[in-house]
């Protein structure tokens, strides 16, 4: 298990992360922490490893892409001062491309996807313990798929970032892929992005597992 007793984690990216998390911050009593994986990663860590006393705060934005999450960053991640931090993002940067094409300015291109998230890593494993990369994803198996394969690249840069910086890198694309070879994507997503219980699930597995959680 890569955590420690008494550490905390904030979890933090867009729609997927907050999942109509609390605010101001999410953490504590009366499942503040939202509908999604967050939520299930703090029960499968707590009731596999009480030990830990694992405290997991969410501050991720629904609509977030990089560029907006780098504006928030030092109040809703370092000023928390984390021992860990997980952050997934990258949805929105590919997705806004897709469906809003005719709307550039809400575009993020690999290249400036690519250096904010560099410079984010490395401004948090100057001052945390650890750092998590949780890949973005599209819940489509045709590989040639446009949206797809742009997500594709963009989790590949992510994976490249989390190597350079020796950051822990969830591949949560392959995590789905697993499960769509039974289930259509409308089964786990109806946008084939924003997932259902068992959707969120998948990603809490491969977040579990990837920490060393043990069963």
């Amino acid at each position: 298990m890569i955590f420690q007793k008494s550490q905390k984690l904030v979890m933090t990216g867009d729609s997927i992360t907050d999942a109509g998390r609390t605010r101001p911050i999410a953490e504590g009593l009366f499942d503040p922490l939202g509908r999604g994986y967050v939520t299930l990663v703090e029960a499968l860590i707590g009731a596999c490893h009480p030990e830990l006393g694992l405290r997991v705060v969410n501050t991720g934005a629904s609509g977030d892409n990089v560029r907006y999450i780098k504006d928030r960053w030092q109040s809703d991640v370092l000023d928390l001062k984390p021992d860990w931090v997980s952050l997934m993002i990258g949805i929105n940067d590919v997705w806004r491309q897709y469906d809003s094409p005719r709307q550039p300015e809400l575009h993020v291109y690999l290249d400036e996807y690519t250096a904010t998230l560099d410079e984010l890593v490395g401004r948090t494993l100057s001052q945390a313990k650890g750092m998590i990369l949780m890949a973005p994803y599209y819940i489509e198996p045709n590989r040639r798929d446009p949206m797809r394969a742009t997500m594709d690249r963009y989790g590949a840069a992510m994976k490249k970032v989390a190597a350079k910086h020796d950051a822990l890198f969830i591949d949560t694309q392959a995590a789905f892929d697993q499960v769509l070879k039974t289930y259509y994507p409308g089964t786990l997503a109806w946008d084939r992005v924003h997932p259902n219980q068992a959707g969120h699930m998948v990603m809490a597995r491969a977040f579990a597992k990837a920490a060393g959680m043990k069963w």
